[in-house]
């Protein structure tokens, strides 16, 4: 058997050209104890916090591999969640950037995220229909709300109540009560799909979007919660039937939902998104058309003076029409009174999410992603009348505005040149940052000229661009062909280029310098002058000239790839078996091997001597859109539009790797001439960078990992306990928790060998007179450094992730359970991990209760456990209450010591103050009805 041949692996360097990736909204994080100046976006995979001011990239943080769908930041300004196209929500630290929590639930993608007013809860809404609620202090998952038939839209929890408020695309808004686990309350008023919901002004109002142009808004109250019961919800699960938003003579439900009115939007289409500021008082949402239309909502003393001004315009509007009128008697306030509509945000293009945040001052910034790969920040005065928002600033440099289409590296792997429907741009490769932009048409090839100081653009119309990136201008225009100029290669001698265009014609070109007659110091610039052209019967769709300069191949439409001799143009050779046109094809370096891909999906390797066929491999679920051979090898890479990115072997004919790809379609590729990088191009308009590492890369062991992803994307299913069919875990079964039930099996067995070790070395200790040394620990024990069963047990419990720990409890089979509880005893007494402990004994009890009970030997450990535990806990709560009392002790001594108030609370000092305007406001009306 002969050695295994390895390979370096490339590994992924960077995403670039990406501002704002469409399918995740955008949200505004606080960084360095500012506010309204860093926004979060996704990025494809990763979260990129972009700092407005400056225009940069303030922080990114890392993903995997799935897309980002959704994003929040909690209340405490800390931690940010981030919801993936996976199903996996996953809560980021700000100040680190590292993942603190990784929860696993959904079976599709997450579409909306919300945390609770104090942080200690995040609800997640998917594509798969379930609202899933986790506690992010305990990692783990406390519910699982499924009652929509469609996917979840938006979420929100109320500020003073355990109720969580959903949307969906079945047209219904559902009210959940957290302590039930169960929905008591539906409105059905909605025709079409709901997109989202707001609740405004401390839960007064709540404010939902749909398909048509009106934005519902409901009042929300509570029925006498202080006088018939302390708890408004305590009888809400007797109350479990539909009730319709229309009808308005449920006047017992304890919820009281009344429609209050509707805003008109003047936008068209339906609602895209719709957002509110952390007070809610404004309401932003936009539709299909470039605008944001901005809503406030007034307090009570503020209402009551707009409701104040309307009537006395309707007394002298009624006295000059009629000659006298009575003033209305007891006017209530409606929703015109308590909501005043502010300018509009005009954008340049359609947005795609946006969100706002309010200053002190009533300042309202507002920033926009919009679906043109761009970030525009608008800033708003909400308490100026009739102040137009302004524009501060944009982020528009850093990405293209439309997909990239073809992508070039410079002869110093240090540049990589993206093309277009609009611009080219130039990127610094270890930097990754935008150099120049030169506005173009429709961009379909790029390639560096000799020397990097210029580029050829072939462009859409069939013009070719000689571009001076130093200065960044189009220095010549040139009409190389009638129709799309489809592909442009460098001649081997680098003394000149060919071109391929949709004329069936292929052009060659010299290099040449000519004086600028439009410069005054008539310096010589760069052009090209026509040689020779090669006519074809079909259209040119890719060409490549060998790099020893003998023949030149071109791909046709009519799927053959012909070749010929460069200095006679004469026909050498016909490659013909693809069944679909080919659409990119490369020769190696030593011109002995070329290789064609083919809209077909296949890709096939020929040899130039012979124009024999080597090997024809299914490389692609789609198209074959690039190839290109890794320089001085056999190696090559391909991309297709299945958006994955591949490097294959030319003298094996096996796959060597399969990169982490696009979303969507692959367009183009480019290996740098030393070959250490590699570079793609999209429809998720990002470019992507692989970089080869030391890394050494076996076959065999890729293609295990390859079948245990598969294997993965298998696992996502329910774990259906024997006996309780309807247990609904708020967690699915992952890899992880797989292998966290293995290395607990693992642990049982080595613990129970290890005990018998220790029996027969007790044993013949007794029979002997000696003292006999003590067996030594295995091995997996040694390297935790654990010495006794009980603590390797622990050890291994610890380290099992919170959000896979019950699912792995699922997987394990009862004599394991059996074994575990046990062990429960012992590892109360100790003391130090009494939460851990409890939390497993109460989820075991509670999965197999039944045999549980039924075991006399389990009944007396159970027993164990109860004494023990309440001892622990009791300890706890003592030592809690002890830390408690001594800090309110120590906080009045620094109060009195200093004069001030501690941690006093913000909102409590807003509603004084209200409290306080309201009096004088009562006090100024009496004053002059007494006058």
């Amino acid at each position: 058997m002969g050695l295994t041949k390895q390979y370096l692996r490339y590994i992924p360097g960077g995403n670039f050209n990406i501002i704002t990736s469409h399918p995740c909204n955008t949200c505004f994080v606080t960084l360095e104890g500012q506010e309204g100046r860093f926004i979060a976006v996704g990025g494809c995979e990763h979260i990129i916090i972009w700092d407005l001011r400056l225009g940069e990239k303030a922080q990114i943080l890392s993903g995997e591999k799935a897309v980002v769908t959704a994003i929040c930041a909690s209340p405490n300004k800390r931690h940010l969640a981030a919801g993936y196209s996976d199903g996996i929500v996953q809560i980021y630290d700000l100040k680190s950037s590292d993942v603190i929590s990784v929860f696993s639930g959904h079976r599709t993608e997450v579409t909306t995220l919300v945390y609770d007013s104090f942080g200690h809860k995040l609800a997640s809404g998917s594509k798969d229909t379930d609202i899933i609620v986790w506690d992010t202090v305990a990692e783990v998952g406390l519910c699982r709300l499924t009652g929509h038939k469609g996917p979840v839209t938006k979420l929100q929890f109320m500020k003073n109540q355990q109720i969580l408020i959903s949307s969906s695309k079945d047209t219904f808004v559902k009210f959940w009560d957290l302590d039930t686990q169960h929905c008591f309350r539906t409105l059905t008023g909605h025709q079409t799909e709901i997109w989202s919901i707001a609740l405004m002004k401390d839960d007064q109002f709540l404010v939902t979007g749909c398909g048509d142009a009106e934005l519902r808004v409901y009042k929300l109250s509570f029925r006498d919660p202080d006088k018939e019961n302390k708890n408004p919800l305590e009888n809400l699960t007797t109350r479990l039937e539909i009730t319709s938003l229309e009808d308005e003579d449920d006047s017992t439900h304890p919820l009281q939902c009344n429609k209050a009115g509707a805003l008109l939007r003047g936008g068209r289409g339906r609602v895209i998104s719709m957002f509110s500021d952390a007070s809610g008082q404004i309401l932003g949402c936009h539709g299909t058309d470039a605008q944001i239309e901005l809503f406030h909502f007034l307090y009570d003393d503020e209402a009551q003076t707009r409701l104040k001004k309307r009537l006395k315009k309707e007394k002298k509007k009624a006295q000059s029409e009629e000659g006298t009128a009575d003033e209305p008697q007891n006017a209530e306030l409606s929703l015109r009174d308590e909501v005043k509509r502010l300018p509009s945000i005009k954008l340049s293009d359609k947005p795609k999410c946006f969100d706002l945040v309010l200053g002190n001052g009533g300042e309202l910034r507002v920033a926009v992603a919009l679906c043109n790969n761009s970030i525009d920040l608008f800033t708003a005065q909400s308490s100026k009348k009739d102040s137009e928002p302004q524009k501060l600033r944009s982020i528009l440099n850093q990405g293209h505005r439309t997909e990239i289409r073809s992508v070039a590296f410079s002869s110093d792997n240090l540049a990589v040149v993206s093309g277009s429907a609009e611009s080219v741009k130039l990127w610094n490769r270890p930097s990754q940052v935008c150099l120049r932009t030169i506005n173009t048409d429709y961009v379909l090839t790029t390639v560096f000229v000799p020397g990097d100081r210029h580029v050829l653009a072939g462009l859409k119309n069939g013009k070719l661009l000689i571009i001076d990136i130093s200065i960044g201008e189009i220095l010549e225009e040139i009409p190389a062909h009638t129709t799309e100029l489809w592909t442009v290669t460098l001649t081997p001698d680098l003394r000149g280029f060919v071109t391929g265009g949709g004329d069936n014609t292929v052009k060659f070109w010299q290099f040449e310098l000519i004086t600028d007659e439009k410069s005054e110091s008539k310096a010589k610039v760069l052009s090209a002058v026509h040689t020779r052209t090669l006519k074809l019967e079909d259209t040119v769709l890719c060409l490549k000239i060998s790099p020893n300069g003998k023949f030149i191949a071109v791909g046709l439409l009519d799927t053959t790839v012909k070749i010929f001799f460069v200095d006679t143009l004469k026909f050498y050779l016909s490659l013909y078996g693809h069944k679909l046109p080919v659409l990119c094809l490369d020769i190696s370096s030593d011109s002995t091997l070329i290789a064609t891909g083919s809209a077909d999906r296949n890709v096939k390797i020929w040899g130039m001597d012979f124009g024999d066929c080597h090997k024809s491999i299914f490389a692609h679920d789609d198209s074959v859109t690039s190839l290109q051979f890794v320089p001085k090898t056999h190696y090559f890479f391909t991309c297709g539009k299945d958006g994955k990115v591949k490097e294959w072997d030319g003298d094996s004919f096996e796959k060597i790797i399969t990169l982490q790809g696009h979303v969507g379609e692959a367009r183009a590729l480019a290996v740098s001439p030393n070959g250490q990088f590699v570079v793609s191009c999209g429809a998720d308009r990002v470019l992507r960078l692989y970089e080869k590492s030391d890394q050494i890369l076996v076959l065999e062991d890729e293609q295990e990992e390859e079948r245990e992803q598969q294997e993965e994307l298998a696992t996502g299913e329910q774990t259906v306990i024997p006996g309780q069919p309807g247990l609904n875990l708020p967690s699915k079964k992952t890899i992880g928790s797989e292998k966290a039930a293995e290395s607990i099996l693992e642990c049982l067995e080595i613990c129970e060998k290890y005990k018998e070790q220790l029996a027969e070395h007790a044993a013949h200790q007794a029979a002997s007179s000696q003292t006999l040394p003590i067996p030594n620990p295995p091995p997996l024990m040694m390297a935790l450094q654990v010495s006794t069963p009980d603590d390797f047990l622990l050890e291994t419990l610890k380290r099992i992730r919170p959000s896979d720990l019950e699912e792995a409890l699922l997987i394990l089979p009862f004599a394991a359970v059996c074994d575990i509880l046990q062990s429960l005893p012992n590892l109360m007494l100790r003391g130090d991990q009494t939460e851990l402990v409890s939390k497993i004994s109460l989820f075991l009890l509670k999965l197999h209760y039944a045999p549980i009970i039924a075991n006399q030997t389990l009944l007396e450990t159970l027993e164990k456990l109860l004494k023990f535990g309440n001892e622990r806990v009791k300890e706890l709560r003592d030592l809690i209450g002890y830390n408690y009392y001594g800090m309110q002790f120590i906080q009045r001594e620094v109060e009195s010591a200093e004069g001030v108030q501690l941690f006093r609370d913000a909102t409590i000092e807003h509603k004084k103050s209200n409290k306080k305007r309201k009096q004088r406001e009562k006090l100024k009306r009496s004053i002059m009805v007494l006058s």
